[in-house]
C-alpha cells in the first residue's frame, strides 16, 4: 500500500465535493462537531460533580 499525503487527501475530497455536491461532506462536519460538542461537555462537567463521602 503506497502512502498518500494529506494534500491528495484534499485534493480528493474537494473534487468528490464537487461531483456529489456538498451533502456528504456537510454530515460529516456536522456529525464531528456534535461528537466534539458532546465530548467537551463532558470533560467540562465532569470537574463539577461533587463526591458525597
Amino acid at each position: 500500500m503506497e502512502h498518500t499525503p494529506a494534500a491528495a487527501w484534499l485534493t480528493e475530497a474537494a473534487n468528490a465535493a464537487q461531483q456529489q455536491g456538498a451533502g456528504n461532506l456537510l454530515r460529516v462536519v456536522i456529525v464531528v462537531m456534535v461528537l466534539g460538542c458532546v465530548l467537551a461537555a463532558w470533560f467540562l462537567l465532569r470537574g463539577y460533580k461533587r463526591k458525597d463521602d
